[in-house]
């Protein structure tokens, strides 16, 4: 390792520092935060961001990453760490500080007005935090520059290498399938319904079982937690603290189980990654659409299976009272039900990625232009009827229900549909091998986890995105995988 390279390291974990205290800063503003410690907070993440960034661009940087390119490597990591913090300077010393800084102040205010908005049903109460960040990323997508349309741009911060014309390409491939596929599912989910859940299920027996199972499918709590937010999310504040949140329905214990197993699976996958390289892209992931799916196969794949349910039903048996006059396939013929929901997180397998090619037109739709953020509820309402055939009564059921452009998260919605069919072509060639095959049926999830980190996760960003699915699987994401998936658990 030359010294160059290793001085270039060094800075890096230095700034990576600094972005765990703003990620710790961060959970807890979703968390804990008292609300009238909002606008001090607000201004700590935003001198932290503006810090980060005129260290991640300053000259200094630029020095120490020339000289590291000048001293050609072939070894895979340090090639890997160069391409990604050359991508990563050149893109952020597009931005000026004042914008970065003007970001983060935006997005933390925003979050909380879209909390205040959802609760009250009044879009209006947050469409002007909206409009300002609908204006820094078409801001940001024009200083960064792109192709073809502004999403190129936005979409790249969150899948390496993606292009919209080619997520399209896979959408439009996949699109009518899966409208297909789901409406065969839902008719087929109707003629024959399920018992549905009844009665108190308690917050801290909930709680309990969702302790317990998150551990036995490998997540590490002497190095992560979970907690309880507005919206379930992981976040990573160290190489050994990870903290997951999920939220409780008192009427339904499926909903913060299959949460916390979802946020498992990224946090596994942020347990699995190369711990000595943390704060270098060898030791950061890849993208989201493989970080979906690692959360998408375990909540999934593995939580909605038979074998995982003849395991831990009884526990839930135990645990919730009521439940105790159930038999396992009731059980399972409830919680894989299809059915048209107006809520994507709590939509099924079968319709849920109808709820991600919406908002995937519609961003690109906003970003564009041809929509007004006044107009996003009648917009929202209108492509909903066309997808869903019935259309949300309130905001906060339609357009208010996720936090993504809170966030400043334009462009982050297709990477959902890019893990689920990542997941589905990862657990199929997962399962090709005999032994993670008979330990899935026999509810041991060791092996399946095993092979999740030799072939995903140890790589961290050493390869883009569909690189590493054709070093895992053989070929780039292809949707088959998962329309098989579907049609096996729904259509029998």
């Amino acid at each position: 390792m030359n010294k160059a390279y290793q001085e270039l390291v060094s800075l890096n974990q230095e700034i990576t520092l600094l972005g765990s205290a703003a990620s710790t800063l961060g959970w807890d503003q979703e968390t804990y935060l008292p609300k009238k410690a909002l606008g001090h907070r607000a201004d700590q993440l935003s001198y932290l961001s503006g810090k980060i960034h005129a260290m991640a661009t300053g000259k200094d940087f630029q020095a120490k990453l020339e000289a590291a390119e000048q001293a050609v490597s072939d070894n895979l990591t340090e090639s890997a760490n160069l391409r990604e913090w050359r991508h990563g300077f050149d893109k952020s010393n597009k931005l000026p500080q004042e914008l970065v800084e003007r970001s983060s102040q935006s997005t933390s205010l925003a979050k909380a007005a879209w909390e205040e908005a959802r609760e009250k049903n009044e879009f209006n109460l947050f469409a002007p935090h909206l409009e300002k960040l609908v204006a820094i990323a078409k801001e940001k997508a024009e200083l960064w520059g792109y192709e073809d349309e502004p999403y190129d741009a936005l979409l790249g911060c969150y899948e390496r290498g993606a292009k919209t014309a080619d997520v399209a390409k896979i959408f439009d491939t996949f699109s009518p399938q899966i409208i297909e596929t789901a409406r065969l599912a839902v008719e087929k989910s109707h003629g024959n319904p399920a018992r549905k859940l009844s009665g108190h299920f308690p917050v801290e027996a909930q709680q309990k079982l969702n302790q317990e199972v998150a551990a036995s499918i490998g997540f590490d709590f002497d190095g992560g937690r979970i907690d309880t937010t507005t919206h379930p999310f992981c976040t990573t504040l160290g190489p050994q603290d990870i903290r997951l949140t999920t939220r409780y329905y008192e009427h339904d214990f499926t909903a913060s189980l299959f949460g916390v197993m979802h946020e498992a699976g990224h946090g596994m996958y942020e347990q699995g990654l190369p711990m000595d390289d943390f704060g270098l892209p060898s030791g950061s992931a890849v993208s989201l659409g493989i970080h979906e799916s690692q959360s998408l196969l375990w909540e999934a794949h593995v939580g909605r299976s038979q074998g995982f349910w003849n395991k831990w039903f009884p526990r839930a048996q135990e645990l919730f009272p009521q439940m105790q006059d159930w038999s396992v396939e009731e059980f399972l013929h409830t919680i894989n039900q299809a059915k048209y929901s107006l809520i994507r997180v709590d939509a099924d397998e079968a319709t849920y990625d109808l709820h991600i090619l919406l908002r995937f037109a519609l961003e690109r739709k906003i970003l564009n232009g041809d929509i007004a953020v006044a107009d996003i509820p009648a917009a929202w309402n209108e492509s909903f009827q066309s997808k869903f055939g019935m259309q949300p009564q309130t905001d906060t059921e339609g357009c208010l229900q996720d936090i993504h452009w809170a966030m400043g998260g334009m462009g982050y919605f297709s990477t959902y549909s890019l893990g689920n069919l990542n997941a589905s072509q990862l657990f199929n060639s997962a399962t090709k091998n005999e032994s993670v095959r008979e330990a899935f049926d026999q509810a041991d999830y060791t092996p399946l986890l095993k092979w999740m980190r030799e072939n995903v996760h140890a790589h961290g960003s050493n390869y883009l995105p569909q690189d590493l699915m054709k070093k895992a699987t053989g070929e780039g994401t292809n949707p088959d995988y998962h329309l098989a998936h579907l049609k096996r658990r729904f259509l029998g």
